[in-house]
């Protein structure tokens, strides 16, 4: 896979003066699942403290995220195939599945690629490893939040990312990295102005 360049690569020193993952999960779900907005909004703020303490994106991390947006004792890596949009998709499961998805989380903070490709592909590798048995999307989500404030770039708007994504869609993987380098960018410009998203 080829991923566009982005020139961008530089931390945002600050907060923006809002939190575009806490907005997105507020409007997304605020009003159909009030209880379950609280708990993955409380996921998100650990998995923000885990950036703020510069901790590697493994799966450990993410099954404890995953376990407070469920509300259960343990979110373990799935055990079976995963289905998705109504069933049409099917996830398989081999032996080697945890293993390469862990390969994947580790490529992370591979050197020489850019941040928006880096978290575009961190959040599709969600996506489409299907790890947990429920809440992928949640947890696609709130991993992308953990790299993007560990690397210093807090987004301010993240509703424009809402879209369907495909797993053999390369064009769509590399525009979701260009959309990502225009909001980093945005936000740090807003950021730097003053200004409100």
């Amino acid at each position: 896979m080829v991923w566009p360049h982005w020139s961008g690569e530089r931390a945002i020193s600050g907060a923006p003066a809002r939190d575009g993952f806490r907005d997105f999960f507020t409007a997304t779900r605020g009003d159909r699942d009030p209880q379950g907005t609280v708990q993955v909004l409380t996921a998100l703020d650990l998995a923000l403290a885990d950036a703020e303490q510069g901790r590697p994106l493994t799966f450990a991390p993410m099954a404890n995220w995953q376990r407070t947006v469920l509300r259960r004792r343990v979110a373990g890596f799935r055990t079976g195939p995963a289905f998705a949009k109504g069933g049409r998709e099917c996830y398989g499961l081999t032996p080697h599945t945890r293993a390469q998805f862990e390969c994947r989380l580790s490529e992370s903070t591979q050197p020489g690629l850019p941040l928006p490709a880096r978290a575009a592909r961190t959040y599709l590798d969600v996506l489409f490893f299907h790890p947990f048995e429920d809440g992928n999307a949640r947890a696609a989500v709130v991993s992308m939040a953990f790299l993007l404030a560990r690397e210093g770039a807090p987004l301010d708007q993240v509703h424009p990312l809402q879209t369907t994504r495909w797993a053999d869609d390369a064009q769509g993987a590399a525009d979701l990295a260009v959309l990502l380098g225009i909001l980093i960018t945005a936000a740090e410009r807003r950021l730097f102005s003053g200004m409100q998203p």
